[in-house]
């Protein structure tokens, strides 16, 4: 009778726990219940309706009625401007990312360094610009770069660069340097983050390996440093590549798609067909053109993913060879 008793006991205090657990779980979902709902007001319900308005000839105002088909997405697919937009995306895309990836490495290698003084306060400076409003550093450059008597040209004068002011957002090429220099200088700060937090996770022994094996800072940095960064590296790579093709704020304060859509991003191109104060607004052709936009980042994501794991692999690969046959320099 006891043992049938101690059974009943157990079975009843697990029932209990399963019950608290339970409650904890409703509790759980409730508090999370306002931000679910926001999120698929704002968020879900956005996205699913940009793919049904990208099939309607539709301004905004009144019902959806205009079915068009793939009418838009023919039209976008021939259309010099947009391919023009995504072009200019491409290449203040690449362009940052190629200014952006080597001097942000540089310099958490050198704020790294455990015998540089006042690293905490570089790290502050240099991450100020991402914590400053995008539309607000676009106003700001636009009266440093704006016209002839902005502060460039004023400055660049003085030192006797220049002889003659230059109209930097006034033609096409400076107007896009411009827009990508400021836009790397806006985003240095936190591609500096992730390369520190990438080599302050590297394991430490490995360097204490190759200090005993008699390796100086060059060797290690090729040998050891490098190497180990090479999966955190494809991560930076995709995270630069995907916020760069989304650049809307510092183009619309800045230079507004120009001269003569120059400096137009398909961000830009999207908002005015959305929101056009020259005529009605094509919310359906904008879909259409945020769909086409969205699939090739996805597609770039994919690519920078599946090289991401083809370095991890390689990673695994060599540590697993280096605990076998020791650590060589």
């Amino acid at each position: 009778m006891s043992a049938q008793t101690t059974v009943l006991a157990r079975q009843a205090a697990r029932s209990a726990a399963v019950r608290r657990e339970r409650a904890r779980y409703k509790w759980a979902y409730l508090f999370i219940l306002p931000q679910l709902l926001f999120f698929m007001i704002f968020t879900i319900y956005p996205i699913i309706m940009s793919y049904v308005y990208a099939f309607y000839d539709w301004s905004g105002f009144g019902p959806l009625s205009n079915f068009v088909g793939w009418d838009n997405l023919t039209k976008l697919l021939h259309d010099d401007q947009f391919w023009n937009a995504f072009g200019n995306s491409l290449i203040y895309m690449g362009a940052k990312t190629v200014i952006l990836m080597p001097t942000t490495l540089i310099m958490a290698l050198i704020l790294n360094q455990a015998f540089f003084k006042g690293k905490v306060f570089y790290r502050t400076i240099y991450f100020l610009p991402v914590v400053t409003t995008t539309s607000i550093v676009g106003i700001i450059m636009k009266f440093i770069f704006g016209n002839d008597k902005a502060l460039i040209n004023e400055l660049l004068i003085a030192l006797g660069i220049l002889s003659e002011p230059v109209p930097w957002l006034g033609q096409s090429y400076t107007a896009m340097a411009v827009l990508i220099l400021v836009g790397s200088w806006k985003f240095f700060g936190m591609m500096m983050v992730y390369w520190l937090a990438g080599l302050q996770s590297l394991p430490g022994d490995v360097y204490e390996a190759a200090k005993v094996d008699g390796a100086d800072y060059w060797q290690t940095l090729r040998s050891i440093t490098i190497p180990l960064l090479m999966p955190v590296a494809t991560v930076i790579l995709l995270l630069t590549v995907v916020n760069s093709m989304h650049v809307f704020d510092l183009v619309k304060t800045l230079t507004n798609g120009g001269p003569f859509f120059a400096t137009e991003t398909v961000d830009l191109f999207i908002y005015n067909y959305a929101f056009s104060t020259s005529g009605f607004p094509q919310i359906g052709y904008a879909s259409a053109a945020g769909i086409v936009f969205g699939l090739a980042i996805f597609i770039i994501t994919l690519a920078l993913g599946w090289l991401a794991k083809l370095s991890k692999d390689g990673q695994d690969a060599r540590s697993t060879k280096h605990a076998k046959g020791g650590t060589p320099v």
